[in-house]
């Protein structure tokens, strides 16, 4: 069974899917790091970005492994170096580069294979996986997500600006709902959440509830 959850940057998706991975005991896909991945190795590279093909180039090269919450490139664990503030502010990119996210769909596909697994990103669940039982938008209003950015940032070290976090977010949400590629926006069968005021246990809960009361989480599970 394969259960998607999509939603904007600082939705808090990611702690979401990795929650409710281990709740189901389903294998958790976090794309958005495999992105963010293929632009640390063009950063690494001094790749110039305004050659798109040069980071498709790079990325057909790229050995990236997703190991439950850990990504790896080139066998180096790299989880934490790409959610840096520096690798953020070029993971356009990546993600905006049509044969980069053609080789990544592939790859998440295939990662996928036969198995019960929980996938986050922008396009899960119109683009990468539009035949999954269970699709989700999980989403936040802008200023709590830029809060959560803030705080997330901080506990990496880093000193971030709320009001040049929230600019930046805002840049982004237009830039990921406008690209011709896999925009950001729910399927067409994607249950909404609203995140705001809600702890993790809280949404949680409400996803869990969903996806076992359908008769795919009974089918699925039972084989």
């Amino acid at each position: 069974m394969i259960i998607t959850i999509d939603g904007p940057a600082g939705s808090g998706k990611s702690t979401v899917a990795k929650a409710l991975a281990w709740r189901l005991g389903f294998q958790y896909l976090d794309t958005g790091a495999m992105y963010r991945a293929v632009a640390l190795a063009g950063m690494r590279q001094g790749i110039d970005w305004d050659r798109p093909e040069l980071l498709a180039e790079l990325c057909r090269k790229l050995h990236i492994r997703v190991v439950g919450p850990r990504i790896f490139l080139d066998d180096e664990d790299v989880t934490d170096e790409v959610r840096s503030s520096a690798v953020t502010a070029v993971t356009r990119y990546a993600a905006n580069n049509p044969q980069v996210r053609e080789q990544l769909v592939a790859l998440q596909q295939s990662l996928a294979g036969q198995q019960n697994v929980v996938t986050e990103g922008r396009d899960q669940g119109t683009v990468a996986f539009p035949q999954a039982q269970c699709k989700f938008f999980v989403t936040a209003t802008a200023e709590e997500r830029a809060r959560r950015r803030v705080i997330d940032l901080q506990q990496r070290g880093e000193q971030p600006i709320f009001e040049v976090v929230l600019a930046d977010q805002q840049r982004r949400d237009q830039q990921d709902a406008s690209r011709a590629v896999g925009p950001l926006k729910p399927a067409a069968d994607a249950v909404e959440i609203l995140t705001d005021g809600l702890t993790l246990d809280e949404v949680v809960d409400r996803l869990e509830q969903i996806v076992t009361n359908t008769s795919n989480f009974k089918l699925q599970t039972s084989n």
